[in-house]
């Protein structure tokens, strides 16, 4: 064989043998969704695995750590902009995904399903939609506080009389430094930082996550403790001695005060694998079959579509049944540098 006609058979080769590569890259990718999920795997996966079934597509998840609650996802989308790995982020706050449509990491998309959700829980550009939302709550041990003694603001944690007994998170990740932002937005800074320095003054205990401040209370470790509702409604479904407060809910009209509801976000990212794919799950999870098995899930995640109506939600307040912190999530997004560098700086955290 001549030289030239076996380097003209290797090209052709060689071109074959590429092209064949890039048909089983596209056609895996289009065959399977890759989310980064920051919700809690227990109640996640049942809800993917439902549209693995629906839909026929293969589900790829990442789940985040607890103790590195949506902080981490959020760091490697940012990694990974240029090359994204990600089809869509299926985020467990609001925040972390304004700062990443802000940046441009987010695609455009307007779902069908997200059509009766308020604006409010919609990005303009349609980058981003919320839904299935949890409160940040008192969890109170009612053996170590009596009934007459029960905090009903946030400043009352403040109070001497419960130096040391009170636990919150890390507040650098997931909803602990979500509401550390949404005060300094509602409240103002100056107000925000001497709230977290009372707080620590009266020598508020730090655990890794949510997680480990309910079990605390609910052990009996401390006697209140900062979480989310579905952490709450952990200890209390099974059967500690605890009670779940939605703290300055009775604020009046106009105050600044009121309950944190923070929603989930679902959005697609930007030059991601499989749009098409992505699209599918993106409507799958606004829809309000997915609403309502979330709220009526052990975590009882509360539905922001008005086309849900459960009237099983008990004890559980929502935006209609109590006074709501006046937050600007926009804004809020944007106090997020300050209140992170302020908070390292007081608790000494990295």
């Amino acid at each position: 064989m001549s030289p030239f006609r076996w380097r003209h058979g290797a090209a052709l080769f060689l071109l074959a043998l590429f092209s064949t590569s890039i048909f089983s890259c596209r056609h895996d990718s289009a065959s399977r969704v890759v989310v980064y999920c920051a919700h809690d795997q227990e109640f996640a996966a049942a809800i993917l695995d439902d549209f693995k079934i629906q839909s026929g597509l293969d589900v790829v998840v990442r789940y985040d750590t607890e103790a590195n609650k949506s902080v981490g996802l959020y760091e490697d989308l940012i990694r990974e902009a240029k090359q994204p790995r990600c089809d869509v982020h299926w985020n467990n706050e609001i925040l972390a995904t304004i700062r990443l449509q802000q940046q441009g990491i987010l695609q455009p998309y307007g779902s069908p399903s997200s059509a009766p959700y308020p604006a409010l829980f919609k990005a303009k550009d349609h980058t981003w939609t919320a839904f299935a939302a949890r409160a940040r709550v008192l969890l109170v041990n009612t053996d170590k506080v009596k009934k007459d003694d029960y905090p009903k603001s946030l400043w009352d944690l403040t109070q001497p009389r419960w130096k040391g007994q009170i636990a919150m998170a890390k507040p650098l990740f997931g909803t602990t430094a979500t509401q550390a932002a949404c005060l300094f937005q509602a409240w103002g800074p100056d107000k925000a930082s001497d709230f977290y320095r009372q707080l620590h003054a009266n020598n508020v205990q730090l655990a890794p996550g949510n997680k480990q401040v309910a079990v605390g209370v609910g052990a009996g470790q401390f006697a209140i403790g900062l979480t989310d509702t579905d952490d709450a409604f952990d200890e209390i479904d099974v059967g500690r001695h605890v009670v779940m407060l939605f703290p300055d809910g009775d604020a009046p009209e106009g105050s600044e005060r009121g309950v944190l509801f923070i929603p989930n976000t679902v959005a697609m990212i930007k030059g991601c694998p499989n749009p098409e794919g992505a699209k599918k799950l993106i409507d799958y999870l606004l829809s309000p079959e997915v609403e309502t098995k979330l709220a009526t899930s052990k975590s009882r995640q509360i539905p922001l579509n008005p086309e849900v109506k459960l009237d099983s939600l008990k004890p559980i307040e929502t935006p209609q049944t109590v006074r709501s912190l006046p937050v600007d999530f926009v804004q809020a997004a944007e106090s997020w540098k300050v209140s992170q560098a302020f908070l390292a700086q007081e608790f000494s955290l990295r």
